[in-house]
């Protein structure tokens, strides 16, 4: 019971501080292959749907499964091919 209570709290805690930096209906994704450094960029929620960002989202989970290494959402990616594949998104 106290491990869910500090899940939630600290779901509460990461909330905060997320909503604050990232506008409503975008979210957060550092994107890099570099270990130590990412860049971090906001997307719109809409791109979950799109199966070219999906793709990108399934590498992230064979690299690292739940436990990202960034706090947030780390895809393991270049950053030209986040770009090519983050521009055909744009418009939809």
């Amino acid at each position: 019971m106290a491990l869910v209570r500090g899940l939630l709290g600290a779901k509460k805690i990461m909330s905060r501080s997320v909503t604050a930096t990232t506008p409503k209906g975008f979210l957060a994704v550092y994107v890099g292959e570099d270990k130590v450094q990412k860049k971090r960029y906001i997307v719109p929620v809409s791109y979950l749907n799109q199966p070219s960002f999906q793709a990108l989202l399934s590498k992230s989970e064979e690299e690292y499964g739940f436990d990202h290494p960034m706090g947030g959402l780390t895809i393991p990616c270049p950053e030209d091919t986040f770009i090519t594949v983050t521009s055909s998104l744009k418009g939809r």
